[in-house]
């Protein structure tokens, strides 16, 4: 990508904004550390919070396909690079978070539509489904991520996963358009979801899920939960800069065991340090750059891949160029 594409779309996004065809927020060169978990990241060259999904499709039709578009949620699960990013960076935390939620009754049951758009939180998502008396969702108050980036890697905890509820998603392409699909189009898998017919870049913007109403397995439900939040604020550095697991556990074994075996817990790089909490995650000390961390996972899949012959895959999703 030429330099030239990237400084045109900052004159364009400011012009699109002063003349009122843009409604979002505009930021030029914004450091992406305050943006990721890891608290860590270069700056984005173009950094673009929407107003709406109308605002969203408007400033997709401005882009030139020679200009490098990111999206990104509450920055958790990510690691942004030190060079940062060059291009456009869409931030929809906070901002595409509507949720519309519809209940009617089917065969002596209630059943509950809740339509969630991509930026709002898996927390805020968990507990509006709590309040309408919905069993089903409570694992989304463990996830430290918005719809979308749970939509995008079928996150899960305490033995849920994001899509086991989905009744249908809505997707915008990089020229604005927006596709309605149902989950057979996708292949879902752990901690991986891809678009059988992938022939562009595109995201989620929204998705329907529908539960059903059941206080008694509820408010076993939300109990447990209660229980299993509590063990994971003993046995993870929840208070410490992390992006959450990861490394993706292999078949049959867990990442944290792997990499405590070959005594790394503790293990620092600079700033980047293997908690003593939990091995599968890599904490910020207060001064870690990306490439401090890149080189503490390195380190470790090749101890793991030595000692186990197991080569670990990361669960966390890096953006930008080393």
């Amino acid at each position: 990508m030429k330099h030239s594409a990237v400084t045109n779309l900052q004159q364009q996004l400011l012009t699109a904004i002063d003349t009122g065809q843009l409604s979002g927020q505009l930021k030029i060169n914004e450091p992406m550390s305050r943006y990721t978990t890891w608290r860590i990241g270069g700056m984005a060259e173009c950094f673009y919070q929407p107003g709406s999904i109308g605002d969203l499709q408007s400033l997709l039709k401005l882009v030139a396909p020679a200009v490098p578009v990111y999206w990104i949620g509450l920055g958790s699960n990510l690691l942004i690079r030190d060079n940062g990013l060059k291009g456009l960076v869409i931030n929809t935390n906070g901002v595409l978070n509507q949720l519309n939620i519809r209940c009617e009754t089917q065969s002596h049951k209630t059943l509950c539509y809740l339509q969630a758009e991509a930026g709002l939180s898996c927390a805020v998502f968990s507990r509006k489904a709590a309040r309408q008396g919905l069993n089903g969702a409570e694992f989304l108050s463990g996830i430290p991520g918005t719809i979308g980036g749970a939509l995008a890697m079928n996150a899960g905890a305490f033995g849920g996963e994001t899509w086991r509820q989905v009744i249908s998603v809505d997707m915008i392409d990089r020229h604005g358009n927006i596709s309605h699909r149902s989950p057979e189009e996708f292949n879902i898998n752990y901690r991986h979801v891809e678009y059988k017919n992938n022939t562009q870049q595109q995201w989620f913007i929204r998705a329907t899920f529908c539960y059903e109403q059941n206080e008694v397995e509820l408010q076993q439900s939300k109990q447990e939960i209660k229980n299993l939040l509590k063990k994971r604020a003993r046995t993870q550095p929840t208070t410490q800069a992390n992006a959450g697991s990861v490394f993706k556990n292999p078949p049959g074994d867990h990442a944290a065991r792997l990499i405590e075996d070959c005594g790394l817990k503790g293990k620092s790089i600079n700033g980047a340090q293997v908690s003593e909490k939990h091995a599968n995650f890599i904490i910020n000390t207060g001064r870690a750059t990306a490439g401090d961390v890149e080189a503490l996972i390195e380190l470790i899949q090749e101890r793991v891949l030595y000692k186990h012959g197991i080569k670990l895959q990361t669960e966390v999703h890096f953006m930008g160029d080393k």
